[in-house]
């Protein structure tokens, strides 16, 4: 299963699957409504860039992953929290 190499590279034994041919759309904590609705997110976010560079598509889509966790925080106080913690 190639696909799912980099999710074993960052960690994960074994990729969390919901079988939608069983009519299973949720098991436990994972369930296709979450994923669908970070997709949906995304590409609206990245849509606005028309298209990012390879090299920078990564940092883009954690930029995006942040946003979205987010997305009901004002993002201005969010960032000041972490350079706090971290300063530059």
């Amino acid at each position: 299963m190639a696909r799912f190499d980099g999710l074993v590279d960052i960690g994960f034994d074994k990729p969390f699957r919901v079988h939608h041919g069983d009519n299973e759309f949720a098991s436990g904590e994972r369930h296709i409504n979450g994923i669908e609705s970070f997709w949906s997110f995304a590409k609206r976010r990245l849509a606005k860039f028309n298209g990012v560079p390879d090299h920078t598509f990564y940092l883009h889509l954690k930029e995006t992953e942040f946003r979205f966790n987010h997305r009901r925080d004002n993002l201005y106080h969010q960032i000041l929290k972490l350079l706090r913690l971290n300063p530059l």
